[in-house]
């Protein structure tokens, strides 16, 4: 039998499974707090000044809720058809075979490269009136630069990589076997889809919309140059907060950006709800 020596004195301590830990803690608190947590508390601070009746009376103002409904609206809209076509080319490029597959799955990175700018102007330039598909979509009544049709268009550009690089890796670890199992148990395509590989991929389908939906929300450089940013119309929030700083109205650009923030976060909360259950009900699932 062997014999356990007592502990030595001083030596009690208890050893941690990550070496390091409160130290990596300590620093990523430090930077998080640095860039994330002491900017936001920065605009909040400013925008209080004009207390609560002055908050409201800017979140009220008719161009101000038209700004941000066309900001939230056309960013759920892009992220939501973002979400359905970019698991769809992500099936693609996972299951399929073709030539120039790695010409196209680099050519989907290519918004983040991109200055968001140069987009805006490639896409007005597209979609414009006398655009190459513009002109066209026109003459079919369908009217997309200058519009909150435009925004979209943008948006969908800039956001479909985030969907994409998402769900690629998570449909690439699905198992191909649990297809054929339940194709031979006499599944048809539609059933295997909707009852093995959707429920793996809502958690990264909705990642991907809440990454593409939060870019989208605060996206400026690819909209300003297709949206025509018509007041009430087409103009969006970011740009009304860059007038509000022209016309040195820091208060009331701080108080439109304190509102997106909190609808932001209100929404990604939502998200981030939904895909922790959604996981959940996975593991327990496949448990």
């Amino acid at each position: 039998m062997a014999v356990v020596s007592p502990p030595l004195p001083g030596r009690a301590r208890t050893r941690r499974i990550i070496p390091g830990f409160g130290l990596s803690l300590g620093y990523t608190l430090l930077w998080l707090g640095l860039i994330v947590l002491i900017p936001l508390v920065g605009v909040f601070f400013k925008a209080s000044g004009l207390g609560v009746a002055g908050l409201w009376s800017i979140w009220t103002e008719p161009r101000v809720l038209a700004a941000l409904r066309i900001s939230f609206g056309t960013a759920v809209a892009a992220a939501t058809f973002n979400a359905v076509m970019g698991t769809l080319v992500a099936w693609v490029f996972v299951r399929y075979r073709f030539p120039g597959k790695r010409v196209f799955d680099a050519m989907i990175d290519l918004p983040f490269a991109l200055p968001t700018a140069v987009a805006g102007i490639a896409l007005t330039a597209l979609y414009g009136p006398t655009g190459w598909i513009g002109q066209w979509l026109e003459a079919a009544g369908i009217k997309v630069a200058y519009s909150p049709l435009g925004i979209t268009v943008a948006l969908v550009f800039i956001g479909l990589p985030f969907v994409v690089r998402v769900v690629q890796p998570v449909l690439a670890e699905v198992e191909v076997e649990l297809e054929e199992a339940a194709a031979t148990l006499g599944a048809s395509r539609w059933q295997t889809v909707r009852r093995v590989v959707l429920p793996t991929l809502w958690p990264a389908v909705l990642a991907g919309f809440a990454l593409a939906f939060a870019r989208g929300v605060g996206e400026y450089g690819s909209v300003i140059f297709i949206a025509g940013n018509l007041p009430g119309v087409s103009e969006i929030a970011p740009l009304l907060i860059t007038i509000k700083l022209e016309e040195f109205d820091y208060e009331g650009a701080t108080a439109i950006a304190a509102a997106m923030l909190l609808l932001s976060f209100a929404l990604l909360l939502v998200i981030n709800t939904l895909q922790a259950r959604l996981q959940r009900t996975g593991k327990r699932a496949g448990g």
